[in-house]
């Protein structure tokens, strides 16, 4: 089985091709919003892609929407392909599965990220310097460990071959208003504790997240993009979770871990071809996510 790494739909109009999804315009208020299987890590996209993630991920984000609908609205219009538009039917093969049509907003260029668990970047800061994202943090604390109330901590959202820059809290003010970062950074702490709660009783536990959210004509905040993905995710077992130390993981932790043990270079290296073990085992990590989350094997 190959993976879907780009997509080509060529009577449709490609807006956008990010680092794993492929963004086209239906109609003034209509986006179709396609998940490949190109995955990144260290904000560099891997030459080969994990067959079927896409689909993986586009199970998940409708999950993740259903469940979180009562805290935000969300732009998730529909994923069954029989109610797509005439002209997208064509495309059935490739896009089926992958695909969902979502209201087209006004994206709010920030990555707004929740922090439960100290980890990954985070940890690195604070070893140095005591302080996430120069939020300063008690003294003490050991990797893994748990923070007394979850951090939102927001990025700039770069362009693709460009980094992320993680920010101070107080800065968003100043690239989406007052009023919005002040929604994003509430609404997020709600949509994070929320899903952990729910995670953690199935055996996950949800250590921080990416969201992304958009506005429309009115200004009304919506929930947009992938949503608690292992993509945009760190998600632990709670069974092994053991503090002061690094964790296992069921997100592309594994695939990160691969990168760093080989070498990598995130300011340099490109052009990364994944070995298929690293593949097969990152996709199976994937899979348990979506069965503990859901009670369900995947439909791929």
């Amino acid at each position: 089985m190959s993976a879907v790494v780009t997509t080509s739909c060529p009577d449709l109009e490609l807006i956008a091709s990010g680092k794993v999804r492929d963004l086209y315009r239906i109609d003034a208020s209509t986006l179709l919003f396609v998940a490949t299987d190109r995955i990144s890590a260290f904000d560099v996209i891997m030459d080969n892609g994990i067959p079927n993630k896409g689909k993986l991920l586009t199970e998940i984000s409708i999950f993740w929407f259903s469940l979180l609908k009562d805290v935000l609205p969300n732009h998730f219009i529909t994923a069954n392909f029989d109610e797509f538009p005439a002209k997208v039917q064509p495309y059935r093969a490739q896009l089926e599965g992958r695909s969902m049509l979502v209201k087209s907003l006004r994206v709010l260029p920030i990555e707004s990220i929740v922090r439960g668990y100290i980890t990954g970047s985070a940890w690195s800061e604070y070893k140095k310097k005591g302080t996430v994202c120069d939020i300063q943090l008690p003294a003490g604390m050991q990797q893994s460990q748990a923070f007394p109330e979850p951090l939102w901590t927001p990025s700039t959202k770069a362009e693709i071959g460009d980094h992320d820059e993680n920010i101070h809290p107080s800065k968003a003010a100043g690239i989406i208003g007052e009023k919005h970062a002040a929604d994003m950074a509430r609404i997020s702490v709600e949509l994070y504790t929320k899903a952990r709660d729910y995670a953690l009783e199935r055996g996950i536990i949800i250590a921080d997240t990416k969201f992304e959210f958009g506005v429309d004509e009115n200004d009304t905040l919506y929930l947009i993009d992938e949503v608690l993905t292992p993509d945009s995710s760190r998600f632990w077992p709670a069974s092994s979770y053991k503090l002061g130390v690094e964790q296992d993981s069921f997100d592309k932790q594994y695939l990160r871990n691969y990168l760093l043990n080989s070498g990598f270079d995130k300011n340099k290296d490109k052009g990364i071809t994944l070995p298929e073990d690293i593949i097969a085992e990152t996709m199976k990590k994937y899979q348990e996510a979506y069965k503990l989350l859901t009670g369900k094997d995947a439909q791929l």
